[in-house]
């Protein structure tokens, strides 16, 4: 296509795949393992296997394409490392609903044919989420693809394990864990959603042995009560100062409980008095180890009591819950039942609510890995962005618990472990072992995997090679940014900052930048219960991914919620369409350009150095903006520029040169400058709207390639503040004036006479110079340079900067029509404006309304304000003329 077919109308359905496939079939998003130019480098946050676009990935891969893409221009050797998490639980989940719908379960198919069928799932329906990448535009090197179940990473991640339990810091132990009856495995702490929720306070007696009287507990969860081992007393509550060795009974079981001393007992929770149930209570379980208490776990995998829970075995929790207050209630051990708000974890995946319970698991001991991953923000070595992220993390990291890293399903790189059914040695290897060791017995394999962060923990090193001497690791580790979100900073982001210092000696990352989440319009959370979802491939499709990138971009301001709507989408397809449309016009008037023509500094106009000059500027703006995450920043400097100064400012202004009506001679300078500043803000702009500048790019004469290899735009020679200044004159000049010729209703075809006045020669002289842009501009058939004189009476006026300029207006308003109009429009404006006021002096609507609405209606309040002050003025204006 050449630039004379240039489409009036952009379109993007047919623009994008295009492109998309040119920059795969070029190689351009490869990474090259050479030194010859400065690397940069970003690991993917690797999307589930099982996933599909939201608006989190959208936001998060707009981003770090963003970066990638202006590196590239740049300079840089970039690698965007791609790849996906074999997210254990998830993708467990989904291949057992399919076996279910088949009338089948894992365990008939056995541990090795459910791992088949998974990764037969894997390679038909897993990964989706990757070519919904693509569509967004993501430059990732596709070469370099890893999966976190993939054999380098499998060789990485057993490593790793093996080098952590040599060295002390793995362990298996009894532990109470987060366990979730339904994904039947342990959770990690942080896989552990907690909600606030209505719930009971039971009040419990548990009578003395002795037959003396009881004592009260309060507690939340009466089924566990079958596995208490003792109850707890704060040694400093002077309520019990005279229990002494007394002993209880415990309620419908009959078994004696010690009454023992502890500070950990809260005395202002309840009354005082902890029932301790060590094996389905992580607190009570430390009081059990202090106190060399038993452990009775009461219920199984499924959440069912056991044969340790007597009578009630084999009920579900919540019913055992039902009976034991029933019965509890009918033999005259329930005090009272009180309405109680408390925080409840949930799994993070299904939603049910998790278990304490005590078992056997693998724990990595972290305290030493987070004490040298949090030192290293201390120190610099890894910066958060915005720098508010570091609190949060430093508490987490500074409070740490061991992590259980062991889960109970099958789908996950198997835990390389053996136990010798002779002697019990634990073996650990990276070899599988033929017997055992210490007696050569039989080994049996732990069938526990590992939790899918363990994996996704080594991610900057095992993707480039590791543990092998990969030139990747040389080059590109550790990586120049992560990009993430606020929600995986302890999940995922701390613990590559643990694992990446230990096996790497180094950082993983140098920056960590933390975007926000995307809410919808009026700033609530989307959820599908909502039904305020967005679906970012619905709008790509409806407004083309420039569109949406250039949104999600827009409204990236570090520390603040991207609020997304389809109307703001809209807006900024609007702005494509724009600089389409100024391309377009652009390629029209460069049909005859002559490229080898020299074109000296005198030849240009005051527009022509104007405009590079402001190009130059916003060139280094973007850039430091885009340096320091300030994405928001950089798209709406682009968006002024674009939008308000190339085009209504330059091609308005260029339109007279290139049509002759101005400095004809300058025809092949502006032609010259409308090419190199178009070219500049394709090069600024394709970060943000890849698709769109590669299509105008091809047409523009004397490119050659991919705009991404066009270079960043430099051009510092440009640099000229006093023709900025001049030009910023006669700016505000032709606003004034067009401001009046719109205030006064003065219809656009009726030409109009300018009178200026100013003390100031100088900067008379410099506006007279652009007397034909004004005289176009402001479509103005006469104009006086009067400097000092009598001003016309009957004029409307504005002063811009030290000139005054004047609109004769006899002849072409009528004053008596004009007075009516305004007084209409003051009545009609003060009406609508106490309104507002008597909304906004309503305590009711102001505590009942929703934020967001009454933030809209002060800010309708406020332009009614601004209108009716303008109307005045302009009423009082016309009444002293007309008198």
């Amino acid at each position: 296509m050449s630039n004379q077919d240039m489409p009036k109308a952009y379109d993007f359905s047919t623009v994008e795949p295009k492109w998309y496939k040119y920059w795969e079939e070029n190689n351009l998003f490869r990474a090259e393992t050479v030194r010859d130019k400065p690397a940069f480098s970003i690991v993917i946050p690797p999307p589930n296997v099982t996933g599909s676009l939201h608006m989190g990935h959208a936001l998060n891969n707009t981003l770090q394409d963003i970066l990638c893409r202006y590196k590239r221009l740049k300079g840089y050797n970039v690698l965007w490392m791609p790849g996906m998490d074999h997210a254990g639980i998830a993708t467990q989940n989904v291949v057992e609903r399919n076996l279910a719908a088949e009338g089948l379960d894992r365990h008939q198919l056995g541990r090795e044919g459910f791992i088949e069928r998974v990764w037969e799932w894997r390679h038909e329906y897993g990964g989706k989420i990757l070519n919904q990448l693509k569509r967004l535009g993501s430059s990732c090197d596709w070469s370099r693809e890893r999966f976190t179940m993939d054999e380098g990473l499998s060789k990485a991640v057993r490593k790793v394990f093996v080098e952590l339990y040599e060295e002390g810091l793995i362990y298996r132990g009894d532990y109470i864990i987060n366990w979730c009856p339904r994904c039947r495995t342990a959770l990690a702490d942080l896989e552990v959603d907690h909600h606030t929720q209505e719930g009971n306070l039971y009040h419990l007696r548990y009578p003395f042995k002795n037959g003396q009287g009881h004592v009260v507990i309060a507690t939340t969860r009466p089924e566990t009560m079958l596995g208490d081992t003792a109850v707890a007393v704060n040694p400093e509550d002077p309520r019990f100062q005279t229990l002494g060795d007394e002993e209880l009974v415990l309620p419908l079981v009959g078994r004696s409980l010690k009454i023992i001393r502890d500070s950990y007992v809260d005395t202002e929770f309840g009354t005082g008095v902890l029932k301790v149930t060590p094996a389905h209570d992580a607190n009570d379980f430390v009081i059990g180890e202090r106190h060399g208490l038993d452990s009775i776990v009461i219920m199984d995998e499924d959440g069912r009591m056991n044969a340790e829970a007597g009578s009630y075995q084999g009920l579900d929790r919540f019913e055992a819950r039902k009976k034991i207050v029933a019965d509890l209630e009918a033999q005259g051990f329930l005090e009272k039942i009180e309405p109680y708000q408390h925080s409840v974890g949930h799994c993070y995946r299904c939603k049910t609510m998790i278990e304490p319970i005590l078992s056997k698991q693998w724990f990595v001991k972290v305290e030493p890995l987070a004490k040298a991953a949090a030192d290293a923000v201390r120190s610099g070595e890894t910066r958060i962005v915005p720098k508010m992220w570091e609190k949060t993390y430093f508490d987490w990291m500074d409070n740490i618990r061991d992590w259980c890293v062991s889960r109970q399903i099958w789908w996950g790189h198997r835990i390389p472990a053996w136990y010798c059914r002779e002697c019990g040695e634990i073996v650990v290897s990276m070899e599988d072992p033929d017997q055992c060791p210490r007696c050569q017995g039989e080994l049996v394999r732990e069938t526990d995997v590992l939790d899918t962060w363990f994996s996704s923990a080594l991610w900057p090193f095992s993707t480039m090679g590791w543990p092998d001497q990969a030139p990747e690791l040389d080059i590109f580790y550790p990586t120049s940014v992560l990009v993430t979100g606020f929600d995986i900073l302890f999940f995922w982001v701390a613990r590559m900052m643990m694992m990446g210092i230990h096996f790497m000696h180094d950082v993983p990352f140098k920056d960590v930048y933390i975007h926000a989440l995307v809410r919808d319009a009026e700033g609530q959370k989307m959820s599908k219960s909502k039904g305020n979802v967005i679906d970012p491939l619905t709008i790509m499709d409806q407004y083309g991914t420039d569109a949406f990138r250039f949104t999600l971009a827009a409204f990236a301001a570090q520390g603040r919620d991207v609020l997304m709507s389809e109307e703001r989408v809209e807006g900024y397809r609007h702005f494509v369409n724009k600089v389409w449309n100024a391309a377009r016009f652009a390629l029209m008037n460069l049909q005859d350009m002559d490229s080898g023509v020299a074109v000296a500094p005198e030849d240009r106009t005051s527009a022509d150095k104007w405009i590079l000059s402001r190009a130059s500027k916003v060139s280094d703006q973007v850039s430091v903006a885009l340096d320091e995450y300030r994405f928001n920043d950089a798209a709406a400097t682009l968006y002024h520029f674009v939008w308000h100064e190339f085009c209504d400012w330059y091609l308005e202004e260029a339109k007279l040169t290139l049509y002759g009506k101005y400095r004809p001679e300058s025809r092949p300078a502006t032609q010259k400058t409308l090419r190199d500043v178009l070219s500049a803000v394709l090069k600024m702009l394709h970060p943000f709207m890849p698709y769109v500048t590669e299509e105008i790019w091809s047409l523009l004469p004397g490119t050659e390639g991919s705009v991404m290899q066009g270079g960043y735009p430099r051009m510092e020679d440009w640099n000229d503040d006093q023709v900025e200044a001049e030009m910023g004159l006669l700016m505000e000049t032709v606003s004034a004036v067009r401001n009046i010729r719109g205030e006064m209703q003065i219809p656009p075809s009726r030409e109009i006479q300018l009178r200026f006045f100013s003390n100031d020669s100088d900067s008379l002289n410099k506006l007279e110079t652009q007397g034909a842009y004004i005289s176009e501009l402001c479509r103005a058939s006469d104009i006086l340079w009067e400097g000092s004189g009598d001003r016309p009476r009957k004029a409307a006026s504005a002063v811009c900067q030290n000139v005054e300029v004047f609109i004769p207006l006899e002849g072409l308003i009528d004053f008596d029509f004009e007075k009516k109009r305004l007084k209409k429009e003051i009545d009609k404006t003060g009406k609508e404006l106490g309104y507002a006021n008597k909304k906004l002096s309503n305590e009711d609507f102001l505590t009942r309304a929703p934020e967001h609405v009454v933030d809209k209606e002060r800010e309708k309040a406020k332009e009614l304000e601004i209108r009716l002050k303008k109307l005045e003025t302009n009423y009082e204006r016309i009444v002293a003329m007309s008198s």
